[in-house]
C-alpha cells in the first residue's frame, strides 16, 4: 500500500491530521516531540461512485480504496546535522512515497512556534534538501570509482551529479528540472526531496472565512509544484483546513460528521479533497467491481494492464487471467444493473493488452 508522510515542526498539527484522516487517536499535545515514534495508519479514500454502485447492486458490504499515513515526530532546524529527533525522523521520511508538509498559520497562546506558513516551509525544505546533499556526498566517490570498471553505471553517476549540483544550490529536486529519467534513475538513493509533495495549511477555526489568503502565499512559493496533471487535468496540491476541527468531526459517526461540517459550512470538509489529489498525484487510480455480496475499490498504477489489475484482486486471478469484462461507471449505472448491460451488449470483453482507465468496473474470467 501506497504512503505518505507527513512532515511539519513541532505543533504544527500533524497528529490532529492524522486523527482526521483515520480517526485515530494519536497523540496530538502543545510541545515539541510529542510523536517520538512513527504513527501508521489507513485513510479511506471516499469516491461517490462506489456509494452509487453499491446502492444500485444492493451490496452488503462497501469497501473502499485506501492509503497508508505515517505520523512522523516534528523536524526542528538543524535536524540534518541532528537536533531534534534527527536521523530517527528523516530515516522515517525515506521509506514513505511521498511527502505531505503541514504548515501551521493558527494562532494559539498555549502553544509555541512559529505562525507563518512560509517559515515552516522555509525551514522544511532546508533540512530536507541538506539531508539530501549529505546522502549524496557520502556515496558519489565509491559510485564513480565503480563506474570506472562497469561503464554500465556511467549514467547513474551523471545523474547523480546533476542531482548534486542542484542540491548544492540550495534547492529541492522537486523544485529543479531535474529530468524524468534522471529522477527514476536516483530512485534506489531514496532521496528525500525526489519525492510527489503535497501541502497543507493548518488555519484556525476563525479563518475558515479567508481560507485562500492563508493558502496563496504557500502556492505562490512552491510555483509549479503547487499544481499537478492528472489526466490532463490541473490539480492543487496545496490545500488549507482547519485540521483541529476535522479531527473532531472525524470521531463522530457519518451522520453526526455531516451535521457538524454542514453546520459550518465545510460540506465534505477540505480532507476528502485532499485525501483524493494525494492519491492521484502519484498516479494512484481506481477499478470497481459491484455485487449483492460487495461493491469494491481497488487502486491500480496509470498504465496499469489488465492482468496486473486482476492481481490486485488475487495473484491467481493474474495468472489465470482469460479476459476482463468492462463498462464504465456511469454507463452501467445508467442501465441500471450488470445483467441488463450484458443483455444490451454494453459489457466489454478485454484482452491481456486492455490498459485500465480510471472508473473501469470489471468482472475477471480467468482459470487456474
Amino acid at each position: 500500500m501506497e504512503k505518505f508522510g507527513f512532515v511539519g515542526l513541532p505543533n504544527a498539527g500533524k497528529s490532529s491530521l492524522y486523527n482526521a484522516l483515520t480517526g485515530g487517536s494519536a497523540l496530538a499535545a502543545p510541545y515539541a516531540f510529542a510523536t517520538t515514534d512513527p504513527n501508521i495508519g489507513v485513510a479511506k479514500v471516499f469516491d461517490d461512485r462506489l456509494e452509487k454502485l453499491a446502492e444500485m447492486s444492493g451490496s452488503k458490504k462497501v469497501v473502499p480504496a485506501s492509503v497508508q499515513f505515517a505520523d512522523i515526530g516534528g523536524l526542528v532546524e538543524g535536524a540534518s546535522k541532528g537536533e531534534g529527533l534527527g536521523n530517527k525522523f528523516l530515516g522515517g521520511i525515506r521509506e514513505v512515497d511521498a511527502i505531505v508538509y503541514v504548515l501551521r498559520a493558527f494562532t494559539d497562546g498555549d502553544v509555541p512556534g512559529p505562525t507563518d506558513p512560509l517559515e515552516h516551509l522555509r525551514i522544511l525544505e532546508i533540512e530536507l534538501t541538506l539531508a539530501d546533499l549529505d546522502a549524496l556526498e557520502k556515496s558519489v566517490y565509491k559510485k564513480r570509482k565503480a563506474a570506472r570498471v562497469d561503464k554500465s553505471l556511467q549514467a547513474e553517476v551523471e545523474a547523480v551529479e546533476r542531482a548534486l549540483a542542484i542540491l548544492e544550490e540550495g534547492t529541492p529536486l522537486y523544485r529543479s528540472d531535474l529530468s524524468v529519467a534522471d529522477s527514476e534513475i536516483l530512485e534506489p538513493y531514496f532521496l528525500l526531496t525526489n519525492k510527489p509533495v503535497l501541502a497543507l495549511v493548518n488555519i484556525d477555526e476563525d479563518q475558515l472565512d479567508d481560507v485562500e489568503s492563508h493558502v496563496k502565499p504557500v502556492r505562490e512559493e512552491l510555483g509549479s509544484v503547487a499544481t499537478a496533471t492528472v489526466d490532463g487535468v490541473e490539480v492543487s496540491t496545496v490545500f488549507g483546513a482547519c485540521i483541529q476541527l476535522e479531527a473532531e468531526a472525524a470521531q463522530l459517526d457519518a451522520e453526526d460528521r455531516a451535521e457538524m461540517l454542514d453546520a459550518l459550512g465545510l460540506g465534505e470538509g477540505a480532507l476528502p479533497r485532499f485525501l483524493s489529489a494525494a492519491y492521484n498525484v502519484l498516479g494512484l487510480r481506481t477499478f470497481l467491481t459491484t455485487g449483492e455480496k460487495e461493491s469494491r475499490a481497488w487502486t491500480f498504477r496509470v498504465g496499469s494492464l489488465a492482468p496486473e489489475c486482476a492481481g490486485r484482486i488475487h495473484t491467481d486471478i493474474q495468472r489465470g487471467f482469460i479476459r476482463a469484462e468492462v463498462i464504465r461507471w456511469d454507463e452501467l449505472l445508467e442501465v441500471g444493473s450488470w445483467a441488463k448491460a450484458k443483455d444490451v451488449g454494453k459489457i466489454r470483453a478485454e484482452g491481456k493488452d486492455y490498459v485500465f482507465t480510471d472508473g473501469d468496473v470489471v468482472d475477471f474470467r480467468f482459470n487456474v
